[in-house]
Parts: C-alpha cells; structure tokens; sequence
C-alpha cells in the first residue's frame, strides 16, 4: 500500500475569520527519495535550521530555488497535491449549507458554526441555528462542518487512491474523526509524524506553506507554477 505524506498551513481549526491568513492549504506529497530533496535544498538555501519551512524558500534571495523546487522539473511536480481553501468564502458555501437564512457577516457566522462558541448576540436564537447547534452538540468531533483538514484529507485520498497516510502531529484527528474519514474516502490507516526526524512531512509542509503564501501575495509569476498541484 502506498504511503502518502501530508502537512497544511493556515490552519487554526476551525477558527476560519479573524485569523492571520485567508487561506488554508493542505499537501499531499508521494516523493521516492525525500532525503535527498531535503539534502538538495540544504545545499541551495545554506540555512541551518533543524526543520526546513517554507519561509526559508519564501525569502526573495531564495526565489531561484523556490522556482525550482515548484517547477516542472523540481522534485515535487508531479508528485504533490494541494487542497487550497478561501477561509471566508467557505465560512459563507458553508452558512448557506446548513442554516439558510440571511447572511450574518463573516465573524458570527463563523461563531454560529462552532459548536464551542456561544450565539454572539443575547436573547434566542433563530430556530434553524438552534437547531443546527443542537445537532453539532450531539457529536462535535465528527459533525464538525467547519474544520478545513477534514475535506483536505478526503480530496487528497480521493486525488491518490487508497492509500496509507503520514500525516505531521494533529491533535484534531482524534479516532472518531479518523473514522469520519475512512467513511468518506478510502483512507487505509494513518500514522503521525514528527516533522524534525521525517523529510517526507517536511516536504510537504513546504509545498503547502508556498502554494498558500504565493497565492496570498498574489505574484503573477509565481503563481504560474501552482495549477498542476491544486484540486479543482
């Protein structure tokens, strides 16, 4: 069975607006030889950081080896997927989805949807959000609709296949969400990782964090190199 390797950046569970970034993104990496994409990028970037980022590809004297590294004949076309998300648009696909009514603005709508965060205005609340926030109750762990690393996980298993996952250290995919996850793709077993020791996450926690920060900055050239990684 295939492994895959995965990592995000962005992410703050599901606190969606008001965050420091607009975007989350999720990669996915299946690479032959990580060790040696992380011993090609030592030479090049000369940083003697433990743990390699993205930040160190991001800097502007690194922009050669962050085009490498993204490019068709770099180490990871081909060979990685990123699930890109709008944290605000999908806070509204997301309202329109479950509760129906008129939009509220992006920061009580986010509220609305957590199941931990108390209705932002006094008095009751409108029936379909009492409602809606009795059902989350019920299972908050596996009916949570706003946490982004649940559809990152399933587009990247449906991108791959059946496969195996290495995913770096998560704290919000605990066994039930685990299960969620095997009911909606068909993720065979995961295992979690720590970055420091494993090249293969950090990889992907590169090419996550420079899909994300690329398309954030807006740079028309870079962003040239992103559409073979990303999910429809």
């Amino acid at each position: 069975m295939r492994e895959i390797a995965c990592d995000e950046s962005g992410y703050e569970g599901e606190k969606l607006i008001g965050s420091t970034t607009r975007y989350f993104a999720h990669a996915s990496v299946l690479v032959p030889d990580p060790r040696a994409i992380l011993t090609e990028l030592r030479d090049r970037v000369r940083s003697p950081a433990t743990q390699y980022k993205a930040n160190h590809l991001l800097r502007e004297k690194h922009r050669a080896t962050l085009v490498w590294f993204l490019g068709e004949n770099g180490p990871v076309h081909g060979r990685g997927h990123v699930f890109l998300l709008d944290k605000a648009a999908f806070v509204r696909d997301v309202f329109a989805e479950h509760i129906g009514l008129p939009f509220p603005g992006e920061q009580r709508a986010n509220d609305l949807l957590r199941v931990k965060s108390p209705p932002t205005e006094p008095g009751k609340p409108h029936d379909r959000v009492a409602r809606f926030r009795a059902w989350l109750a019920e299972d908050p762990v596996g009916r949570s609709v706003l946490d982004p690393l649940v559809p990152a996980i399933v587009a990247a298993v449906k991108h791959w296949g059946p496969v195996d996952i290495a995913h770096d250290r998560q704290t919000q995919l605990p066994p039930r969400r685990i299960e969620i996850l095997r009911e909606r793709c068909p993720l065979q077993g995961i295992r979690f990782l720590d970055a420091t020791g494993h090249p293969e996450i950090q990889i992907a926690d590169i090419l996550a964090g420079t899909v994300r920060a690329i398309t954030e900055a807006g740079d028309p050239a870079l962003r040239r190199l992103l559409p073979p990684y990303l999910a429809a």
